[in-house]
């Protein structure tokens, strides 16, 4: 294994004591079993979170764009989605590597600039994307009848490009700090593309501003405003649900109906339509699954920012790799459920879906039906 091309970046550190250290926490052999291992369970869940958004989109775009919810749900499952591909691609250029296929270009150092490092800006997208949905289902309990005014379909939709651009976009930036280019191997006798960090001060400056603000402050400010706000969410199910027990014990106690004062009161707080409740528990589902993914993510990004060497060119390389897996086994996971959860909560997505894969024929036939009908008119 030592002419691996993982071992291309390995030891261009002058810091012996640090590299032994590296060496003493996750050895070659540990190391590539782990690798081995991360990327064929990594690429089963990319392909789960492929099929499964895909569908998810195509329900989503059938059930039309009028609810500002379907919006960003859209928006979400195409994250979702990319998030897989790119991911895919990282997964397939990293096995390259492992197997020392001879390809044009340094697979494991190009995918990162290519695949990993987008797939990381991509995951705070979906981070924001996921805490809007639930700052939004948060205030439409909260005060809704401010709200349902501001939240509209094209406003949803606007917010969507907004954090698309913010968060998403600044992931180009990193062409500023490396660099693509045509290096000759000796041993190979061969000119591949590889990928070099450009030392001036000014790049080195411009990627820790935007690995600060875009890849550490965002993702964790978006977890924590995804946990508070699906902890009040989860706070005020509970004060629906027990209002609605005791309005529905009052009444069975009665053979006429009055309005109980206790419950009336706690009704201007906690009433909502049946309908809203259940996107409301969808939406906590929703959460929640991501809240349990996620927690690897932030993990990572506070030990980049605490070790300096903690990178993909730096002594802690081997972990930092590792530890990219693991998040690309966590965030997919996310995208790969959530089309259950729509499934299980939502009826007119569960409607669609049937009718998309052929598994509501009694709906499909009274569809062809009335197209018939209308023809025919």
């Amino acid at each position: 294994m030592t002419d691996n091309p993982f071992h291309l970046w390995e030891g261009h550190n002058d810091n012996s004591s640090m590299l032994t250290l590296a060496s003493g926490i996750l050895s070659d052999e540990h190391y590539y079993i782990i690798f081995l291992f991360m990327i064929y369970a990594s690429q089963i869940i990319n392909n789960c979170s492929i099929i499964a958004n895909s569908l998810s989109i195509a329900v989503f775009v059938k059930l039309g764009f009028s609810e500002p919810s379907n919006i960003s749900l859209t928006a979400l499952a195409v994250c979702d989605f990319t998030l897989a591909v790119l991911l895919t691609w990282s997964n397939l250029c990293f096995w390259m590597a492992y197997h020392n296929v001879q390809l044009p270009f340094h697979t494991t150092n190009v995918s990162y600039l290519t695949g990993g490092a987008h797939s990381a800006y991509l995951s705070s997208t979906v981070a924001w994307i996921t805490a809007f949905i639930s700052f939004e289902r948060c205030l439409c309990i909260l005060v809704p009848l401010k709200v349902r005014r501001l939240i509209t379909p094209r406003g949803t939709f606007a917010a969507m490009l907004i954090i698309i651009l913010l968060t998403f976009c600044p992931s180009f930036f990193i062409y500023v700090r490396y660099k693509f280019v045509w290096v000759f191997i000796p041993n190979l006798n061969r000119t591949i593309l590889n990928t070099i960090p450009v030392n001036n001060d000014l790049a080195i400056l411009f990627e820790k501003i935007s690995i600060a603000i875009c890849g550490v402050i965002q993702p964790l400010l978006a977890f924590s405003i995804v946990l508070i706000c699906t902890v009040l969410l989860v706070i005020q199910l509970r004060k629906i649900s027990s209002w609605r027990t005791s309005v529905t014990s009052t009444k069975s106690q009665r053979a006429q109906p009055e309005e109980n004062p206790a419950a009336s009161s706690s009704a201007a707080e906690a009433r909502i339509s049946q309908k809203e409740e259940r996107l409301v528990r969808m939406i906590v589902a929703i959460a929640t699954i991501f809240i349990v993914s996620y927690i690897p993510t932030c993990i990572t990004l506070l030990c980049y920012v605490v070790f300096e060497e903690f990178n993909l060119f730096g002594v802690y390389r081997r972990l930092f790799i590792v530890s990219g897996y693991i998040i690309s086994l966590g965030q997919p996971i996310s995208g790969s459920v959530n089309i259950l959860i729509y499934y299980k909560m939502a009826s007119k997505f569960r409607t669609v879906f049937r009718r998309l894969v052929r598994l509501d024929r009694e709906g499909q036939e009274r569809q062809a039906l009335h197209n018939v009908l209308v023809c025919n008119e």
